[in-house]
């Protein structure tokens, strides 16, 4: 970018400043701390950039344009100029009808995808009415059963007029065949379905736990609904890659793109292997990270993991399609970073945060509720938290012009600090025999934790400043807040419900479609269709997952 003459220049000029001015300063007034690092103590933060820290930089080759590769600047052409990133709030009211209510309240304030939340009964694979499922269902998401449910989540809901992600992973396919059979229900195309299935089960051995069945059956589940997507639903994001809760277990920004991306290239080998080709299902894979408190780092992690991504496409599985480099991605703001102590901070962490996934470049966004380090958030708390975005939108410039902090001599350095930093972690992956292995011998898990471990430790001694938690502490309690509750009784109200819908549907229906399910399992058929035939009958997500987990197996992790 600069030729060498001056860059020599411009060192000399920094050497004299240092010399001159700084010196001067510096010894009779110091500076706050002796050394700065970022959030995740990625390396220090030198005190002044300038065009001798991104020398290296080519711009066509590292930055490009927006649309082209290497998609450092954006995945699209005109970015947010164009459309705005999808405003998606998560949501998942313990029953399917307050679920309902709460996507309608959502769609009249201006949110323009739903995002779904599972209770954990469901995410495991267990009905409501299941002893496993005691205490906790609609505690964490909805609860869904059967079909039904899902007909009440979606009454009212035309299926062609938004974009539904779901957070499920170990029985995607399962929700994913109920959205299917809903949308056929509203009698919509089944290629006008638009969403995502997050099916990323890679990351549940490294980070959340929510795991049923072994690693090997649960990967030819996801290439399964890979193909049976790319054939029956072709704008459906199949997978959302997620490094969202690898950085919720403690990571570094380089960690979370190393590992989210070391998982996707796990899940395109495998794809490959299945007999897929990579230009058919790569164009659906989406990807979903963490958006932390320090703004330039997230900016750099999210530009650094697209140049990578489309690189690493490029260099192992010789993709032809542009669209099958682009690393399109979604972002939630961190729930890590949330307080229970002075709650109304919140509302500001999570500005700033989603402030950083729009610089970023974001294709969706969920920001936060205030009170979601105590409970579901509120109606009240969903609101301010969807106006942060429409503000950022519609009232501070960020989205008028794209990729705005290409060129800053920091986040240009940081972010190939970033892409470095992780390439360097995926290259050691690749040594331990990929992500699968590398998961299995518990080293990933290890790496996260020693990182999450120093982090405590820094905010236990106050080497960290978390407002209001170990700094800025006030002494009056804060005020008491209204927060959402699920009821035994919304347990109770839901178990029967699931009863009634046992006692009125086919069994002979659910018999056969589940023995089809079973055959499929044990053969090389996709087992998409056969669950989708379940769904239909009204099978509950325990009975197919039940005949998942008699022909795979649980997997039974060892202690790290």
């Amino acid at each position: 970018m600069f030729d060498p003459e001056e860059l020599e220049r411009i060192r000399s000029a920094k050497e004299a400043w240092e010399e001159e001015t700084l010196s001067p300063t510096l010894e009779r007034f110091g500076e706050r701390k002796e050394t700065f690092t970022t959030d995740t103590g990625g390396g220090e933060v030198q005190r002044l950039y300038t065009p001798a820290d991104v020398e290296d930089i080519d711009h066509e080759k590292d930055l490009g344009f927006p649309g082209e590769e290497p998609f450092t600047r954006g995945v699209y052409s005109t970015m947010h100029r164009g459309r705005l990133w999808t405003m998606r709030q998560y949501a998942g009211m313990g029953t399917a009808r307050e679920t309902n209510e709460r996507f309608q309240y959502l769609i009249e304030q201006g949110s323009s995808g739903l995002s779904m939340a599972f209770d954990l009964p469901t995410q495991m694979g267990y009905d409501s009415d299941a002893e496993m499922a005691q205490g906790e269902v609609g505690r964490s998401g909805v609860a869904i059963d059967t079909l039904e449910d899902f007909e009440t989540v979606f009454d009212g809901i035309p299926l062609d007029e938004v974009s539904t992600s779901m957070t499920i992973n170990a029985p995607a396919p399962i929700l994913l065949a109920m959205y299917v059979a809903i949308g056929d229900r509203q009698g919509v195309p089944r290629e006008q379905l638009r969403g995502t299935v997050q099916n990323d089960i890679l990351k549940e051995y490294v980070a959340r736990n929510l795991f049923i069945y072994p690693p090997k059956p649960s990967m030819r589940l996801i290439t399964d609904l890979f193909a049976f997507c790319a054939e029956e639903t072709p704008k459906f994001n199949t997978i959302s890659i997620s490094g969202y809760h690898i950085r919720e277990a403690g990571s570094t920004a380089a960690q979370e793109v190393a590992f989210t991306l070391g998982n996707g290239i796990e899940y395109v080998e495998a794809a490959i292997d299945a007999g897929l080709e990579v230009d058919e299902f790569a164009p659906q894979l989406s990807f979903f990270f963490n958006a932390h408190n320090n703004v330039f780092e997230e900016a750099a992690k999210f530009r650094a993991a697209r140049r990578l991504w489309a690189r690493l496409v490029d260099e192992r599985f010789d993709a032809e399609k542009p669209a099958s480099k682009q690393l399109r991605f979604h972002t939630q703001t961190g729930g890590s970073t949330l307080t229970a102590q002075q709650i109304e901070n919140n509302v500001v962490r999570v500005a700033y945060q989603a402030m950083a996934a729009v610089l970023g470049g974001t294709q969706s966004l969920h920001t936060n509720g205030k009170d979601e380090a105590l409970a579901l958030p509120t109606e009240q708390s969903v609101r301010t938290a969807l106006r942060t975005q429409q503000i950022l939108a519609h009232e501070s410039g960020v989205a008028d012009t794209i990729d705005p902090l290409a060129g800053s001599y920091y986040v240009e350095s940081l972010t190939d600090q970033i892409e470095s930093e992780a390439r360097e972690l995926i290259e050691e992956v690749d040594e331990r025999g990929g992500m699968l292995d590398a998961i299995e011998s518990q080293w990933v898990q290890r790496q996260i934790q020693d990182v999450a471990y120093e982090r405590q430790r820094e905010i236990e001694t106050g080497e960290r400043v978390i407002v209001g938690v170990n700094e800025y502490i006030v002494d009056d309690q804060d005020p008491e807040i209204k927060l959402e509750e699920v009821s035994e009784a919304d347990e109770r109200r839901q178990r029967r419900r699931l009863q009634e819908v046992k006692s009125d549907r086919d069994d002979e229906a659910v018999d056969a479609a589940l023995a089809h399910v079973r055959d499929a399992a044990r053969g090389e058929e996709n087992v998409l269709p056969p669950i989708l035939e379940a769904v239909k009958a009204y099978a509950t997500v325990q009975e197919i997952s039940d005949v998942l987990r008699e022909e795979f197996g649980e997997y039974k992790p060892e202690a790290v």
